[in-house]
C-alpha cells in the first residue's frame, strides 16, 4: 500500500420533476447508490425535487442526469442549489 490519498471533488446537483415517481423509478433511483461516485440522494416529494450529491472526480452532471432519466424520472429542469441574494438598491443620495 502506498499512502496515496486521493482528493475528492463534492459536487450537488438539484432537479425539479414533473410526473411523480413510479415505484419501478424510485426503485431504480435507489439503486443509483451503487454506481462508483454517486454519495447522497434526496427526494423531495412537496417540492417535486430530487437532489444528488456526487464525486465530480468520477462523474459529471450529464452523466447523473442520464441515469436519473434512464430510472424513469420525469426531470423538467436543473434547479440552482442556491438561491442568488436580491440587488441592493440603489444609494439615493439628496
Amino acid at each position: 500500500m502506498t499512502g496515496i490519498i486521493e482528493a475528492m471533488t463534492q459536487l450537488d446537483v438539484l432537479y425539479r420533476y414533473g410526473v411523480p415517481p413510479t415505484e419501478a423509478s424510485v426503485v431504480a433511483m435507489a439503486k443509483m447508490r451503487e454506481v462508483y461516485g454517486v454519495r447522497h440522494m434526496a427526494l423531495d416529494e412537496a417540492k417535486k425535487t430530487v437532489r444528488i450529491e456526487y464525486d465530480a472526480t468520477r462523474l459529471t452532471e450529464p452523466v447523473i442526469h442520464q441515469l436519473l432519466r434512464r430510472a424513469g424520472l420525469d426531470i423538467v429542469e436543473t434547479m440552482p442549489m442556491f438561491t442568488p441574494p436580491p440587488p441592493a438598491e440603489p444609494a439615493v443620495t439628496t
